[in-house]
Parts: structure tokens; sequence; C-alpha cells
């Protein structure tokens, strides 16, 4: 016969295993439904104690909770069996408690026996609700059939049938309260390789000097007229041994080794891995203490889901996934402070006011507020946290205002999108790749790595990123890089290359929907020194002119702000990297185009040209 056979044979043939559990099913309906002489009954109470017993152990030296799989299927039917004992002692109960004080003198001896643990049953659960029923239908049925049916007086009716049904309540509490415990070990377990035992055993017995204490005080009280000295004086003798052993030095066997392959011993126990060595969060959010509250969802925190949208909108915006923002409390900062930090390195950090609102001045308000001056973080503006009962002055007054969530989560956005180009790595990289793939295989096939690396391929879009350009249109980056790239090319002319292919969403990106952009370029002369500067002729650039070609740039930008434009400087292809690397950080909010980038479709208005005082 195949083994495939004999296991189907096995499977169809009839087996005493696992008949356990429908067994007792089936002996706890009888005990609903059949009388059970008061032997059985007891029977069945001993045994449901000891269920409930194993079942505390067994939850006790588990090590996790999956060795105790099958605890709510045991819970359920220890449950099932306590309840369908008090309906089969309520029986006898109802049925037996006429018989007077032999009967409930038993139950009353169960009762003392069980007394100290009346004040835990508390802690039973969802069946508490069923005994309490029973525990009423005991003593009110009860004292109703002794009275009618067995003629019994009042108080001898009471009597009985309340002190059984105390004994009765008990005895079956006992075992729920057994089961309540280990259902708390159970779901309180915490993962580890030591059980219960083992850990309070070390924790509590690992000091010597403590048990030579604890060995001293026990045999003083031992010495005192009265007192059972005889296990008090055993008990310090052996608190006293174990102090003594657990004080020797561990005695560690060495063999030793040839002369010619002798080794020194290590010096640690455990060596080092990967698992002691911290990652590095990209992106991170610290908080002072008074601050949690708004990064926590019990206590009602907005940010969270602030956060949550940022990440979304941005990685929309970008064309990349923003990573998660890892939020964590520091007590070095002060109690209102947070931080911000990308790849650990703090990027920015600010001061709220829980409890306040904070009142931006966007440049013409009309009138001062009453609060607290600061700076706001993300732009530098002048501002003021004011009671959240000003807001409609503040607002009529021409202020901005913002509560504690929108400060945090504004500061964060702008940073995100400032250091875009240091969030994004091959990684990131080759994951928009990837996706690309699913449409275009034979495009990213051909283009990485026959034409270009992914390194490089992840330079030109940092490059993008770093100049304020979303890197949504990976198909129009990919195809420009395979019609322009080539392995040894430069990745800032492949860049500028890239730049022309995405001259539309450049467009969009800094002038929206309309077709017509002002822009300020620059004079001849100015583009002529500049263009030599770049090919290392450094002769004609007098100390001043980069000075005031700034100074001009910067009167030139504040007029189109002011006319809620964006200022764009536009200049030839080849001295708009120079000027951008130039002017990054002295310029903020200030794009840099060449001509080539601006679509055929579109229109320019020169608002201004510098050089002439400059030059």
């Amino acid at each position: 016969m195949s083994n495939t056979a004999a296991e189907a044979a096995s499977n169809n043939g009839f087996s005493l295993t696992g008949l356990g559990t429908p067994v007792l099913l089936f002996m706890m309906l009888i005990m609903v439904v059949m009388p059970l002489p008061p032997l059985a009954l007891d029977i069945f109470f001993t045994f449901n104690i000891a269920l409930a017993i194993i079942v505390l152990l067994v939850s006790i030296y588990a090590q996790r909770p999956l060795d105790f799989g099958v605890f709510p299927t045991v819970l359920l039917i220890a449950t099932l069996l306590r309840l369908a004992l008090n309906v089969a002692s309520t029986r006898v109960v109802l049925m037996k408690g006429h018989d007077g004080t032999d009967a409930a003198q038993e139950i009353a001896s169960e009762a003392d026996f069980y007394g100290a643990m009346d004040g835990a049953s508390k802690f039973v659960r969802g069946d508490a609700v069923a005994g309490i029923l029973i525990l009423f239908i005991n003593i009110i049925g009860g004292f109703a059939v002794g009275v009618l049916q067995h003629n019994l007086s009042a108080g001898e009716a009471a009597h009985n049938y309340v002190l059984l049904t105390i004994g009765d309540g008990l005895v079956a509490q006992i075992p729920s309260l057994l089961l309540s415990t280990a259902t708390a070990i159970i779901v309180t377990r915490v993962s580890g390789s030591q059980d219960v035992g083992n850990a309070v055993g070390e924790q509590l017995l690992s000091n010597p000097k403590v048990l030579a204490i604890t060995a001293a005080l026990i045999g003083i009280m031992g010495l005192v007229p009265g007192m059972p000295n005889l296990v008090f004086l055993s008990l310090a003798a052996l608190l006293g041994s174990m102090a003594y052993l657990k004080s020797q030095p561990e005695k560690t066997t060495v063999e030793e080794a040839p002369a010619e392959t002798s080794a020194p011993l290590p010096v640690e126990n455990k060596e080092l891995s990967w698992d002691d060595v911290s990652s590095v969060d990209e992106i991170g959010l610290e908080v002072g203490y008074r601050l949690i509250s708004m990064v926590d969802r019990n206590q009602g925190g907005e940010l969270l889901p602030r956060i949550k949208g940022i990440r979304k909108k941005l990685s929309q915006e970008l064309g990349f996934l923003v990573h998660a923002v890892h939020i964590r409390d520091n007590l070095n900062l002060s109690p209102n402070e947070y931080r911000i930090t990308f790849h650990d390195v703090t990027v920015g950090q600010g001061e709220i006011h829980p409890g306040r609102d904070l009142a931006i001045n966007p440049g013409q308000v009309y009138g001062e507020l009453d609060g607290i001056a600061t700076k706001d973080p993300t732009f530098g503006l002048d501002a003021t946290w004011i009671d959240n009962s000003q807001r409609d002055d503040a607002q009529a007054k021409g202020y901005t205002v913002v509560d504690c969530p929108t400060v945090i989560a504004t500061h964060l956005s702008q940073l995100i999108k400032n250091h875009a180009h240091e969030l994004i790595g091959q990684d990131g990289v080759q994951q928009l790749l990837d996706k690309l793939a699913q449409s275009s295989p034979k495009l990213v096939e051909n283009l990485v790595p026959n034409v270009l690396s992914l390194g490089d391929i992840t330079k030109v879009m940092q490059n993008l990123l770093e100049d304020g350009v979303p890197i949504r249109d990976v198909r129009s980056i990919a195809e420009a890089l395979a019609e322009s790239g080539g392995k040894g090319q430069d990745t800032d002319t492949l860049t500028s290359r890239v730049r022309m292919a995405l001259g539309g969403t450049i467009f969009q990106t800094i002038n929206g929907i309309e077709n017509e952009m002002a822009v300020i370029v620059l004079d001849s002369q100015l583009e002529q020194i500049l263009q030599g500067a770049t090919q290392g002729n450094i002769g004609g650039m007098e100390p001043t002119l980069i000075e005031n070609m700034i100074n001009q740039l910067r009167q030139a930008s504040a007029q189109l702000e002011a006319e809620g434009k964006t200022p764009v400087l536009l200049v030839a292809s080849h001295i708009r990297l120079f000027l951008s690397r130039l002017l990054k950080s002295r310029m903020d909010n200030f794009y840099i185009l060449a001509y080539e980038e601006i679509p055929a479709s579109k229109n320019i208005k020169v608002v201004a040209t510098v050089g002439n005082q400059a030059a």
C-alpha cells in the first residue's frame, strides 16, 4: 500500500484521539439537564479547580503567548464548565437544602476555607453576570422552596439556603479567579527567552548582599521567644547559604592550548554585531515634554494626521515617496521646544506655546498685538504669540493666525522642500525606475546600466530637486538621459539637458497657468564677464561686482514680490549653473532659468535689467 493510501486509511479510520474535548462538552450538557449526586458534584468541582491551576501554571511558564496557543479554547471550555457546575449546584441547593445543617455545615466549612479568596473574586470577567443571577436564584428560589414546599420556618430556610449559596458561590469563584489571573498573564506576556519563574529568581536572588542582610534579619527574628523558631532559623540558614554561594566567583575551566596555537581569551562574552549599531532616521522630529500631547493620539494630538497629510502632499508634488517622520521626545530640549533633523543632523528648530496662536506679520498690518514677540520659525517673519481669544482681532488687523500644530507642520513641510535632494538616494531612484519599467520596460532596460549608471541618474535627480524642479515626470527625464547620456558624461551637463526637456513643468511650477512670465535679465556686458568667470578667467571681475549685482537683484526681486509675482532671473544656459550656486544661499524664493528652458508657447516680460551699475 502506498503512503498516500495509508494516510487516507488512517484519516478515515476511527480513533479515540481527540475525543476528550467532545466528551467533556457532552458531560457539561448532562450537568445542565440532569441532576447530579453530591459526590459527582464534588468530583467535578475538584476537577474544575485543578484545571484552573493547571492553566495558571502553564500561563506562568509560557515564554511566549503562542506557547499556549490553545488558551482561548481552554478558557472557553473552563468557563462553560464553571457555569454548568453553577447550574448543577443550584439544582442541588434547591432540592437538598431543606435537609438542614448537616449539608450546610459541609458547605460552610468550604466557605471558611475559601473565605480569604472572596475579595479576589471581583476580578472575574463576563461570566460574573451569570454567577450573580445564579446567586439570586439560589437565595430567593431556595427560600421560597424551603418555606412553601418543605414547611421550614423563614429563619431556618434563610439560614440553610443562604449558607449553601455562599459556599457554592465561593467554590465556583476559585477557578474563575485562577483563570482570570492566567488571562492577565498570557495577554501581558513580553516576548523574551525567560519564563516568569526564571526572571523572578534572577532578579530577586542574584544579589548576595541582599540575601545576606535578609538572612541576618530573619535569624534575629528567629531568636525571639514565642516565634516559630525552627522555621525562621531554617530559612535564615538557607538564605545565608545562598548568599555565600552567590558571593563566590564562578570557576571557569580553560583547557590548556598548545603553545604554537595559544590565543588570548576574548575580553567580551558577546561579540558585537550590526544590531549594536543604531540606524539613522531619515526625517526626525524631537519635542519637549510639554509638546508630547500634540503627537499623542490618545491625548487628542493633531500633529500626527497633519504630518501624514504633509508626506502625502509632498510626495505627490516632488515625485518620490517622502520618508516617514520618526517622532520622539527629547528631555534635553526646553519644554516648549521642537527640533527637526534629517539624517540625525538638525536642520531647523523652534519654540511654541501650547494654548496660544501665532499671529504672523505678512508685511502690512494695522496695529500691534499684546503677547509674546517672536519670529516665525519657517520664514523668519515677525510674529506674536497671542491668546486664542485674540484670533479674530489679529485677523482683522491683517495678521496671519495659525495654531501650534500648523506652525510645526508648516516648518517641517518647508524644510522637506528645501532639502528634498538630500532625502532621495539610489534606493528611491531605483523604485522610480522600477515603476517606470512597468509601462516602459525597454526605456529603462536601455538606460540602466547601458547608457548611465544608477549613481549618475541619482545625481541628476538630486540636482533637479535642489533647483526646485519636481521629478514626477520620470518618463521625460529618462528619455532625455537616454538621448543625451553616455558613460563618463558630466552630471551637471546632463542636468541641463533634462531641465530643457522639463521646461513646461518648470514654467508651470513657477508661474502656474499664466502664459506670460515676468523675468529679470542681465545686460550683455555682465553676462560676458560671468561667462569668462565660468571658464576660469576672473580678471574682469572686480571685488564689488558680485555684491552690486546681488543688491540689484534683491531690489528687483522685492519689486516683483510686492506685485505678487515670483522672482525669476533669465540667463544664458552656460552661466545658469554658476549663478544658481552663487545665489542659492543669498536669495530666498528665487529662480534662475536658462533661455532654452522657456517653452516656445510661453511668453516672457522683462521687468528689470541688472548690470549697468554692477558692471
